[in-house]
């Protein structure tokens, strides 16, 4: 299950991700916002976060102005490994290489074809493990106070 959340300034957007997630077959959970009124995006992110973190969703979409902001917030979650991509070769190898958990970007950024055409690509790219995982490992570490100096 994929985890969404927006801010007001992506409603439209999400509604196009949630069209590429039925297309796809995913199922995903909606942490809101529901209406294009100004919102505080901390809240969705957070509740969306939480349930990747918690394992209710396996990986999770955000999306507000810029992807930044909502992408600062899941990555105060520990256990998330949330990227901001506006372009798919990063969203690709945030998956082959960093194991990424969450997605992000931005709706004043990029267009709703980029958009969809970033979350499949991060959504069908699996983790490299190998080498990649002791990195990984070590990013966990440092998260939970093991760090790896």
């Amino acid at each position: 299950m994929i985890a969404l959340a927006c801010d007001h300034a992506a409603l439209e957007m999400k509604k196009d991700i949630i069209l590429m997630l039925d297309e796809m077959g995913l199922t995903y959970k909606d942490f809101g916002t529901y209406s294009a009124e100004s919102c505080d995006y901390p809240v969705f992110a957070a509740k969306a976060a939480r349930a990747v973190a918690s394992g209710e969703c396996d990986r999770g979409i955000l999306i507000c102005g810029t992807g930044i902001g909502m992408s600062l917030v899941a990555n105060k979650v520990p256990g998330i490994r949330c990227v901001v991509c506006s372009e798919p070769y990063s969203a690709q190898l945030s998956r082959m290489h960093n194991d990424s958990n969450m997605l992000a970007f931005g709706a004043r950024v990029i267009g709703s074809g980029l958009a969809c055409m970033i979350s499949k690509i991060w959504l069908e790219t699996p983790f490299e493990s190998g080498r990649h995982k002791r990195r990984v490992d070590m990013i966990t570490g440092i998260e939970t106070g093991n760090d790896p100096n």
